[in-house]
């Protein structure tokens, strides 16, 4: 007698089924909250946004001829300059909140067992994200802002504020994001979506598609910059790889 096919199993017993509906109305109760925690790093922010462009100004004047200050042209520029300031360092003070959303919009289709994985999720993935953050700027806005300042030497710089917080807030946050890049792996590897084997396979895309993302994400066309945040994401996808190696779902021979 022909054995019984193998029953795929459900995905949780207490896990109700949710409509289209249902998951447009969670989707929103999470972007609403995501939204509201945003806002609360916004003020949290704003009474040291002036401190915080005065940092994040470092890497360029350094640079810049003794007395020389970034300019601006708007008599309102600086007041929405701040505004833009605080937003963009609340993004990191709420980012463990938004990372909490993200996992309870995700966390209903998933094992009861997958589900236990939020807290690693959350302190991993927000320090990784701030963890990428310095790095943008401890390391590559210097090394960025150098590049180009040696290359401009002979002309009179007339920087702006808003073109330099453009140009800095991009790295930085692109950076950041970057460095999610093994967490995300991890997930995958855990929930048996990729193994090393495959990430190895796909390596050489990985690489264009690096390239691709640096490109797409600077603010200057060139290849310093690109190559200098696509090298850390090559870098950071061989991590994946050995992070997927180590603790990857193992697949029964």
């Amino acid at each position: 007698m022909a054995a019984d096919p193998t029953p795929i199993p459900p995905a949780d017993d207490d896990l109700h089924k949710m409509s289209f509906l249902d998951h447009l109305e969670e989707l929103r109760k999470r972007l609403l909250i995501s939204l509201a925690a945003a806002a609360g790093g916004f003020f949290v922010c704003w009474a040291f946004a002036e401190k915080i462009y005065g940092l994040l100004q470092a890497p360029l004047t350094h640079y810049l001829a003794p007395g020389d200050k970034l300019a601006y042209t708007r008599l309102t520029a600086p007041f929405f300059l701040y505004m833009k300031v605080a937003f963009f360092a609340g993004l990191f003070v709420a980012a463990p909140v938004i990372l909490l959303q993200l996992w309870l919009f995700v966390a209903p289709g998933l094992y009861k067992k997958e589900r236990t994985m939020a807290a690693p999720f959350i302190i991993f993935g927000s320090l990784f994200f701030i963890a990428g953050g310095y790095f943008g700027y401890r390391f590559l806005l210097p090394a960025t802002c150098n590049f180009f300042m040696e290359t401009g030497r002979q002309f009179k710089q007339v920087i702006t504020v808003d073109d330099y917080f453009s140009f800095s807030s991009t790295i930085i946050l692109a950076t950041g994001l970057v460095f999610e890049t093994p967490i995300l792996i991890f997930f995958l590897a855990r929930l048996g979506i990729v193994t090393p084997a495959f990430l190895m396979q796909k390596f050489k895309y990985a690489v264009v598609l690096a390239f691709v993302i640096a490109a797409v994400v600077t603010p200057t066309p060139d290849m310093v910059t690109q190559s200098a945040l696509a090298i850390p994401m090559i870098l950071l996808y061989l991590i994946g790889v050995g992070v997927a190696w180590a603790f990857g779902k193992k697949v029964d021979a």
